[in-house]
């Protein structure tokens, strides 16, 4: 994935595509057809429910953003046109980007949910490896740019047993429960990739009280 630029540079299109819509209806200077975007109203409350519009203008409709009146709530994208969506983006209350879903699996299901801090930069992503939103399995954690410390469910029971460290985004310890006690039994580390050492056999405090170094 790329940095969080590239993660919510559709943020500003889709909400000027909803600028263009609500401030041509507001005036009656211009339709939506005359904006680009197609637009779909409920029919019970007459609110605006959906636009729909051609982002690269190559003639084919590749956006869509669910609306609740003049806010929207989400929007999908397919952005290779092979009819699966593959991002998704998630909007609050006050029509600000809350987080973005992708298709790492490119499976038309969002597997993948990136969150950003205040500054826009990538502060949290969440993984499900059975690209359900309900049931999430790694965590991975940011700094700056680059990924600082992660957790997984490997196992699948609901509880992390996997803990990884990272420095300037290079992998440095990876923890494992074994036993399923919620505590590491057993850390590797490394330098600069390679396997340096393995810990073992913690104390009550977590302590490791093994250590062998790992010859090269």
């Amino acid at each position: 994935m790329s940095g969080a630029t590239a993660r919510y540079v559709r943020y500003a299109a889709v909400m000027a595509a909803c600028g263009s819509l609500v401030a041509g209806c507001s005036r009656g200077a211009n339709t939506p057809e005359k904006a680009g975007i197609a637009a779909t109203y409920d029919t019970k409350t007459g609110k605006l429910a959906e636009l729909a519009y051609d982002s690269n203008h190559n003639g084919k409709v590749d956006t869509w953003t669910e609306m609740n009146g003049t806010h929207p709530v989400r929007t999908r994208i397919d952005r290779n046109e092979d009819g699966k969506i593959d991002r998704w983006e998630y909007y609050g209350d006050h029509s600000d980007l809350v987080k973005v879903g992708l298709s790492r699996a490119d499976t038309g299901k969002p597997d993948t949910w990136v969150f950003a801090g205040g500054d826009g930069k990538t502060r949290r992503i969440e993984i499900s490896s059975a690209a359900d939103e309900t049931k999430i399995d790694r965590w991975e954690h940011y700094a700056g740019d680059a990924i600082a410390t992660a957790e997984e469910d490997t196992n699948h029971d609901g509880r992390v047993d996997k803990w990884e460290t990272y420095n300037a985004g290079t992998l440095e310890t990876v923890s494992f429960d074994e036993d399923g006690d919620g505590k590491p039994d057993r850390r590797l580390s490394y330098v600069e990739g390679s396997l340096t050492a393995i810990d073992s056999d913690p104390d009550n405090a977590g302590t490791f009280r093994k250590h062998v170094i790992v010859q090269h």
